[in-house]
């Protein structure tokens, strides 16, 4: 039994990550309705700005949080400027063009910084577990769970308790007559890709205490990060957050009672089930009107 609640304490874990990079998918597309398949490069480029402040100007992982959002996001936010911006209404071209942006980041880490992984250090005060009889958790595991629960009611706060909150709403369900009355549409999407692009970086962050930092890492996290949005409903960050959950345990159980591989396979079958069942997702929204 405590093996199965340690595993369960992993799984939660990983959610947390997951839906910090989630959001960042389920607000870009509910708003604009782009599959950013660059969006795994925003984790890794995150992750490469958290090691640069901790390798060059000697920064934590938590002072750097803030500046790697802020860096991110601006890379986010010119990506959307002069690519992604041009290619509105026309979705098979954005998901082209963002895999080759996405391409286009990891060949220049590549070159810039080098293939090798690098290493980042987490938190001295967070070193350490916590233990409950035979139940032992990660001091930094049990952060990012917190943490993750911060961003996702400041995420939800920002898009139902501002006005930016209230202009996008209108630019989401029609984005011609808000125009009319004087909000700049484009705008508003330049700063939801940013927005959604500095989430990432703040998961790419978080993970390089657990995962190794290399130009290909946000590959397969994004893929999950997919099916969190695809599962939750496209667009809603209540059906995001549950869907983390839900992917994050099933893949920490099924690989307890069979192995990694077959564990994934095993996810992979509930998902397809669960899409049958549900094509629009747990939690549809009316993303776009």
């Amino acid at each position: 039994m405590d093996v199965v609640f340690n595993q369960l304490f992993a799984g939660l874990s990983m959610a947390s990550i997951l839906l910090i990079i989630a959001l960042g998918l389920a607000i870009i597309y509910g708003a604009m309705g782009v599959i950013n398949l660059a969006h795994g490069e925003f984790v890794m480029l995150g992750a490469y700005t958290t090691w640069a402040c901790q390798h060059y100007l000697g920064f934590g992982i938590l002072l750097s949080l803030p500046f790697v959002f802020v860096v991110v996001g601006a890379i986010g936010w010119l990506i959307e400027r002069t690519i992604v911006q041009r290619l509105y209404d026309r979705p098979l071209d954005t998901i082209l063009a963002t895999w080759g942006i996405g391409i286009m980041l990891q060949q220049l880490v590549r070159i810039v910084i080098g293939p090798e992984s690098r290493f980042v250090s987490g938190p001295d005060f967070l070193r350490g577990n916590l233990e409950i009889g035979n139940v032992v958790m990660s001091n930094y595991r049990i952060f990012v769970i917190f943490f993750s629960i911060a961003v996702l009611l400041a995420t939800w706060a920002l898009l139902t308790k501002t006005e930016f909150g209230t202009k996008l709403r209108a630019v989401i369900q029609n984005r011609s007559i808000s125009e009319c009355y004087g909000i700049e549409s484009k705008r508003i999407y330049s700063l939801t890709f940013a927005y959604g692009a500095g989430l990432a970086g703040i998961a790419g962050t978080l993970i390089t205490p657990l995962f190794s930092t290399i130009p290909t890492m946000g590959t397969s996290l994004v893929v999950d990060a997919f099916l969190v949005v695809i599962i939750g409903g496209l667009g809603s960050i209540i059906g995001a957050a549950a869907a983390a959950v839900m992917i994050g345990e099933l893949t920490a159980m099924f690989s307890l009672v069979i192995n990694d591989t077959l564990g994934r396979i095993g996810v992979l079958a509930c998902v397809i089930v669960l899409i049958r069942l549900r094509p629009r997702g747990l939690f549809p929204e009316n993303t776009r009107g």
